[in-house]
């Protein structure tokens, strides 16, 4: 279901996006929409746990190496 929205901001600012809309061939509407549906994807991303945020930062050669040494940490 789509409803409509109203905004308010200066005539500049919607002067410009309007050229932007234009120049990327699509309606203001449908660039308001992609923006806001990214800035949701982006703070769901930035909320992400920080154990997922550094999955993948260690090689596969360090990980035996960091595996041993929480081993030997916590023994």
């Amino acid at each position: 279901m789509q409803t409509k929205l109203t905004l308010r901001l200066d005539d500049s600012l919607i002067d410009s996006i309007k050229n932007e809309a234009k120049t990327r061939g699509v309606s203001l509407s449908k660039l308001v929409s992609d923006y806001f549906e990214l800035l949701l994807k982006k703070e769901t991303k930035e909320t992400q746990s920080l154990t997922s945020q550094l999955s993948g930062v260690l090689k596969d050669a360090h990980v035996e190496e960091y595996r041993q040494h929480l081993q030997n940490k916590h023994l």
